[in-house]
């Protein structure tokens, strides 16, 4: 009788079982691709250009606050381009202090260029410019990740997906989206959340609003339309018109939370939390603004007008509008996932029916089963009734991948299943050598215990340095693979691991069960 048999049989049958309990029923436990689940394919494209005059905008007001508050006035600061901003009119006895605040804050960012009449040009550094556009499309596959796992979708794909001059392209699969229309909403939705201090208005118009400013907007001011609010008062109306200073007294990066409430007309609105900056530079606002209006600005439009009746040092906040439930859910749900640094642009959109995912696991699975029925079949003509412990280590093998695949959340796709054929055919490759290495021991004369283990021990070697380089492979093109690569490479990856642990453990055991029921003088094997 072999040593620990008994416990070798018991650890097989554990290794068993625990794999079809992780993967049954296969309905729920197996999530499958985009290819064989149906969804949403989604190719689009960031506006880095967006990203690019956000900042260049954003820092030429900064600045030119800052300057304000050191008391250098100068006569305006204007946009030039994506990349270019001029500040004009400073004064000469203040033109070495304006240096010093300019190249602290904005000099690793902007280069400075003397202009005549006491003006300057800032204009982005190249190396920065490639930095912003590439962290624009990063934000932005990290924020759509972040939107798409709160709408529930089981293992969605979000990465970059363009090379040269397309980088600047995103990828998003979602496999078995019902409401598509909802989805691309979501993604889409810039959701840039601003509070800003009103300087005019409602008006019906744009004339009548610069009425007080000559018809021209201040340099540092900005005209807003309404979104179309509720019926509560401050709330706004699609067809108001508001002078807004450009400078945000809060910012969506301010936020800690949003959730869908009701406000105090029992209608849907979204609460939204701010974090411990945030309530500060609100408390501050709010204090020096008390009997003013606050202006609460969603993707360029205002859609509440709360009069500010204190200083405000609580977290908590509040946007009303007209709402209905989802759309209250929906706005929480961008606010909370962050805005998108950029708009983006739909380049391609494909939906993928449930149909033709049927399809495909059905031929799928049809070519793994007769792939399995004809390498049985080629085993046991040739090597007899060794043919069956070879089949039941190939069929203990799919269960341990199956196992794997649904207990590490892996997604089945249709190059997986491929991957699932060629594991079939690495333990036909390790069983046979396994025999032929048996067959050779018999040869010379050594009875059938010894024919075993002298074939097990010799061939060990040989089978884990295959797998190994096997392995690595399988790594390389998880890592550096994308969409179809990457489920061919997992699929491969486990499927090397259970197969050395099937065709050594599991075959050996097997063998020695049948040999260890035979007197050891007249043991023979079928192979």
């Amino acid at each position: 009788m072999y040593k620990n048999l008994r416990w070798k049989l018991l650890s097989i049958l554990a290794v068993a079982l625990i794999a079809i309990v992780a993967f049954y029923p296969p309905q729920t436990k197996v999530h499958l691709g985009l290819d064989l689940k149906g969804g949403l394919q989604l190719i689009l494209a960031v506006k880095t250009d967006d990203a690019l005059r956000v900042e260049t905008e954003t820092s030429s007001e900064q600045l030119r606050e800052a300057l304000k508050a050191q008391g250098i006035i100068v006569a305006g600061t204007r946009v030039l381009s994506l990349t270019e901003f001029q500040i004009d009119g400073v004064p000469a006895d203040k033109d070495q202090q304006f240096r010093q605040i300019f190249d602290q804050q904005y000099g690793d960012a902007f280069n400075r260029d003397n202009q005549p009449g006491g003006g300057y040009i800032a204009k982005m550094k190249p190396n920065i410019e490639v930095q912003r556009r590439a962290s624009a499309v990063d934000q932005s596959v990290q924020t759509i990740e972040r939107r798409v796992n709160e709408l529930g979708v089981s293992e969605p794909i979000v990465a970059p997906y363009g090379s040269g001059k397309d980088k600047n392209e995103i990828i998003v699969q979602l496999p078995g989206i019902s409401d598509v229309a909802r989805a691309k909403d979501i993604i889409g939705k810039t959701a840039i959340l601003e509070l800003r201090i009103i300087e005019g208005g409602p008006t019906a118009d744009q004339a009548s609003l610069l009425t007080a400013s000559g018809g021209q907007v201040p340099l540092d001011m900005e005209v807003l339309q309404g979104s179309g609010g509720s019926n509560a008062p401050g709330a706004s109306a699609v067809n108001e018109f508001y002078l807004v200073r450009k400078v945000s007294a809060i910012t969506g990066r301010d936020l800690r939370n949003a959730r869908a409430t009701l406000d105090e007309y029992n209608q849907p609105a979204v609460g939204f939390t701010l974090n411990n900056g945030g309530v500060a530079k609100f408390s501050a606002v709010t204090g020096a603004n008390v009997g003013r209006i606050l202006a609460i600005i969603l993707d360029g439009r205002v859609v509440s007008t709360p009069r500010i009746e204190g200083a405000i040092n609580t977290a908590d906040a509040r946007i009303t509008g007209r709402f209905t439930q989802q759309e209250a859910n929906d706005l929480a749900l961008v606010l909370r996932s962050g805005a998108l640094p950029a708009s983006l642009t739909m380049l391609q959109q494909e939906e993928v029916g449930p149909t033709l995912g049927q399809d495909s696991v059905r031929a799928g699975m049809m070519a793994s089963g007769l792939a399995l029925i004809f390498v049985t079949l080629f085993m046991l003509a040739y090597y007899k009734l060794a043919g069956i412990n070879a089949l039941t280590s190939i069929v203990m093998n799919l269960l341990i991948l199956m196992g794997f695949m649904a207990y590490l959340g892996a997604v089945m796709t249709l190059p997986g299943i491929a991957g699932f054929v060629l594991t079939i055919g690495m333990g036909v490759d390790s069983n046979v050598l396994i025999f032929e290495r048996i067959r050779e021991e018999l040869a010379t004369g050594k009875g059938a215990r010894q024919a075993l283990s002298a074939g097990f021990d010799r061939v060990f070697i040989t089978i884990v340095d295959t797998h190994v380089s096997s392995l690595i492979s399988a790594a390389f093109l998880f890592q550096f693979g994308t969409g179809p690569i990457r489920g061919f490479a997992t699929t491969l990856f486990f499927g090397l691991i259970a197969n050395v642990f099937t065709a050594v453990f599991v075959s050996r055991t097997m063998f020695e069960f049948i040999l260890s029921r035979k007197p050891a003088a007249t043991a023979k094997l079928s192979i």
